[in-house]
């Protein structure tokens, strides 16, 4: 769009009428936007061709999240005399808010605009653009708007949306506190900095800025969703449906409120109600990769094998890398008699040295089923060591040459220097290859993303130090597990055990519902000995993975047997055992337990078959 062309010929009283609504949407909460309303529409009956009042109406259903409404509203304002340059950005909101992106830019494409509105034409042109991904046009747009609305609280919660979504989460923060500077009282602007302090700081720390969205408008629909969301991932379920019921009085047909009982639904062991519950959002979050996740894992476990893997097969298609989607879709084909889909879907997981041992176990009976016996053996051994080996962060399968060319000519796009700098490692040029990660990191030092690109370098080169210091960096903007997890990785490497453990014990405070984090800080607890501390993290493991897990039944077992609850820890090592019949060292632990309860006999026989599989 060409922002300098604007129609200058619009009469006086229509600049001083969209002057005074330049400021975008109101911030009021919603029951005095509804109380308004009802106002504007008695005065409006009453003086039909009141142009003022027609457009405040406009305005007003914007707020209230009408786009219809903002249509009508609109529409009988042009009909009563209104200019279309003064009110175009208002109806091009009121297409966009139907979800009509192409009608909007048409609209505001379509004729000139006042220079008074033109910041809210590049405003709604932003908006828009971002919702379609594309984000060149969206951050055009965006200036310019902020060159005509540069203190518009509501246009900077639209600035920080739009850094959040370029991956630029120093930026967003600013954006949002800027905002908040502007407007205390902004409740989408408290709701937005809630969300970056639940990247940045861990779920807990959001809870307050979420409480202070909500004190600003009670009915902020957005802000309860997304609270109840983070309460249902510290698990205060309660809490989480008590939010949920509230925003089902504001927006009762938005689909994120089923999904977000179907995954409580789901939690609880209740797969007929979470599938009732998916079904009720229509088709609109299909293509979620969230909803796409929850939908396999919810028809694997009502039996519907085919609608699980089509489910994760779709997910699969958007997101290759997307291992516990590969590991249902391979459960699924295996249930379904498609041993060579199961193999398929495992193939990435288990060429990796760090793959876990539950698919290790199904790809052996894989391989077995299609004739692949030293193949399947292979994969018995990986999987009895109970250990996992170090991931690999970088792979490159072209040509040295052409990586390192393409990545000289584009050195600040991530897409043609990732795979030169593991080019770069693999011919043991690691100076080479961190040089390339600074510089992308230079460039951005408000993305997490950069800092982690650089610290994946600096550890695979052996720079410990550096890497340590990206991790450091990259989990000031993100605390999430794939910050926290690495900087664990990489102190754990560099000879700092406490500090390693403190990390993962810092990312079990900020994400209580991270399987990773409880599952080494068990381990963590297992090596000092402390029992009780090492089952409650265990447990919480399984009771979100089940028990498929070997090491989390062995783990559990030790520990109670440590605590001489034997009958316990008997029966967790024989779940072990049955899902792991022939791993020598698991039937040593589980012959130990039975000699010491006096069944002496058994723990011969277990002792026997280790002895024959050790050979």
């Amino acid at each position: 769009m060409d922002w300098r062309r604007f129609w200058a010929g619009a009469p006086l009283v229509a600049a001083l009428l969209l002057g005074a609504c330049s400021e975008g949407a109101s911030t009021a909460p919603r029951h005095a936007l509804e109380q308004r309303r009802s106002a504007l529409q008695d005065a409006i009956a009453d003086d039909p061709q009141s142009i003022v009042r027609r457009v405040e109406l406009a305005r007003v259903a914007i707020a209230l999240g009408d786009g219809v409404g903002a249509e009508a509203a609109v529409k009988a304002a042009l009909g009563a005399g209104a200019k279309e340059a003064a009110l175009r950005p208002l109806l091009a909101r009121a297409y966009a808010m139907q979800g009509d992106s192409s009608r909007a830019l048409q609209t505001i494409d379509g004729g000139p605009i006042i220079p008074e509105m033109i910041g809210e034409a590049a405003w709604v042109a932003g908006d828009v653009h971002l919702g379609n991904g594309d984000l060149a046009a969206a951050r055009d747009a965006y200036d310019r708007a902020v060159q005509e609305l540069p203190r518009n609280a509501a246009l900077w919660v639209s600035v920080a949306r739009f850094r959040d979504a370029n991956a630029d989460t120093r930026g967003a923060r600013d954006a949002a506190d800027y905002a908040i500077e502007l407007d205390k009282a902004n409740s989408p602007a408290l709701a937005f900095k809630a969300n970056l302090v639940r990247t940045e700081e861990g779920l807990p720390a959001s809870l307050g800025w979420y409480d202070k969205a909500l004190a600003a408008d009670p009915d902020n629909a957005d802000a309860l969703i997304e609270q109840a969301a983070t309460l249902g991932d510290l698990g205060r379920y309660r809490d989480m449906l008590s939010a949920l019921r509230h925003a089902a009085t504001i927006v009762p047909r938005d689909p994120r409120i089923h999904y977000l009982q179907a995954v409580l639904a789901a939690r609880a062991g209740n797969y007929r109600l979470a599938r009732s519950l998916l079904q009720r959002t229509r088709g609109e979050l299909d293509e979620q990769p969230s909803f796409m996740l929850l939908s396999a894992v919810v028809e694997f476990e009502l039996g519907g094998e085919a609608v699980a893997a089509t489910w994760a097969d779709r997910l699969i298609a958007e997101q290759p890398d997307n291992f516990t989607a590969r590991r249902i879709l391979a459960a699924a084909d295996w249930a379904g008699g498609d041993a060579d889909g199961a193999s398929e879907a495992l193939a990435p997981i288990v060429s990796r040295p760090d793959a876990d041992s539950w698919s290790l176990l199904l790809a052996a009976r894989v391989a077995a089923e299609l004739g692949r016996r030293v193949e399947s053996a292979d994969y018995l051994g990986r999987a009895a060591t109970l250990a996992r080996g170090e991931a690999v962060p970088f792979a490159a399968d072209n040509d040295y040459g052409l990586l390192t060319m393409a990545a000289d000519a584009e050195p600040l796009n991530p897409a043609a220097v990732i795979p030169a700098i593991s080019a770069d490692l693999s011919s043991g040029n690691s100076a080479r290859a961190i040089a390339r990660a600074s510089r992308i990191r230079d460039a951005n030092r408000g993305v997490a993303d950069a800092h982690i690109l650089l610290g994946d370098a600096a550890l695979a080169g052996g720079q410990f130090d550096l890497a340590i210091r990206s991790y450091r960096a990259a989990r000031a903007l993100d605390a999430g597990e794939r910050t926290t997890l690495r900087l664990a990785n990489a102190l754990y490497r560099a000879g700092d055990i406490a500090g390693s453990g403190a990390a993962i014990l810092a990312l079990r405070d900020s994400q209580p519902s991270s399987v990773a984090a409880d599952r080494l800080a068990g381990h963590l607890a297992m090596d000092i000995e402390h029992w009780d501390d090492a089952i409650a993290h265990f447990e919480r493991v399984r009771s979100r993975i089940g028990d498929r897990d070997v090491v989390v039944l062995r783990e559990l077992a030790r520990a109670w047997a440590a605590k001489g609850d034997d009958a316990r820890a008997l029966r967790l090592i024989d779940r072990a055992y049955r899902l792991q019949p022939l791993n020598a060292a698991i039937m040593e632990f589980y012959a130990g337990l039975l000699a010491h309860r006096g069944n002496r006999q058994a723990a011969a026989d277990l002792r026997d078959k280790a002895a024959q599989i050790g050979r």
